[in-house]
């Protein structure tokens, strides 16, 4: 009994203090971020991408400044915080990826397969044995491209469209995956992120049905992530989580993972873009 009092006793002391602990550790991370912030690697993925923009290729031998990504063709500036949104060319609600492909096809000359086929670069990407644009094991042009254009709506605010009926529609199947739960861990993106106060090892999970999360977290992708000297974006961030899930693999620029995108988005809608970002 006396030795069950005596734990209580350092119970008690001890649970107060862990909070703090914890605020602290979270406050050395962000400062860490914020020092990585001032010389971002993504800028060198940002220059890269303008370039590809200019750049002509393709059977077409044209550049990609007559790309429509919602604004009117070529504009640029702000187009990505209204995204996903719906194309009447495409008949489809589309993400940057997605959109960047049909403009790779259609201006460009690119088949669909060539389009699509190095989505990611370096460690963690999907196994991808060829790559019309950069070659094996190089840099991803769509990344770089994602860079670039993120990076012209920084400080703006996020605002995607959900007018048309077929935004409508990819917002509720967006929020219909985000609660389905499957797969031998009966997981869902809703298991780490529908509640306060999640961390994975020191990584806090942003609660995104909380609209301060959902808009800190979204506005801060596609990102450079320190751990894997790698700039990443939201249809890799979608994909991995999936991978981790141990689901199906989610294909790239596939319905299901635009829809997913495309509910995170609303969520996050009226925050401050400010990406690419550093990332763990």
């Amino acid at each position: 009994m006396r030795i069950d009092r005596v734990l209580a006793g350092v119970l008690a002391a001890t649970l107060p203090c862990l909070s703090p602990a914890q605020q602290d550790t979270q406050k050395e991370i962000e400062r860490y971020r914020q020092m990585l912030q001032e010389s971002n690697p993504a800028e060198l993925y940002e220059a890269r991408g303008e370039e590809l923009w200019k750049t002509r290729r393709g059977p077409r031998n044209a550049s990609l400044e007559r790309c429509d990504l919602g604004l009117g063709p070529g504009v640029v500036k702000g187009a990505y915080v209204r995204l996903p949104r719906y194309f009447a060319d495409t008949g489809r609600v589309q993400d940057l990826e997605s959109r960047l492909g049909t403009c790779m096809v259609t201006l460009q000359g690119f088949t669909p397969e060539e389009a699509g086929r190095k989505p990611f670069s370096g460690t963690g990407a999907p196994m991808i044995t060829t790559d019309p644009f950069s070659g094996v094991g190089q840099r991803s042009v769509m990344t770089d491209l994602v860079a670039w254009i993120a990076s012209e709506s920084r400080g703006m605010t996020i605002a995607p469209s959900v007018s048309h009926p077929k935004e409508r529609l990819a917002y509720q199947a967006g929020e219909r995956l985000f609660y389905y739960r499957a797969g031998p861990y009966d997981f869902g993106c809703v298991t780490c992120h529908g509640e306060e106060g999640k961390r994975i090892r020191l990584q806090n999970l942003p609660k995104m049905t909380n609209a301060k999360d959902a808009q800190r977290a979204f506005g801060t992708w596609p990102g450079y992530r320190v751990s894997e000297g790698e700039l990443r974006s939201m249809q890799w961030r979608m994909w991995e989580c999936v991978r981790q899930m141990r689901f199906p693999e989610l294909e790239f620029a596939s319905d299901a993972s635009i829809a997913l995108i495309t509910y995170l988005a609303k969520q996050a809608e009226g925050g401050t873009f400010d990406a690419p970002a550093i990332k763990r």
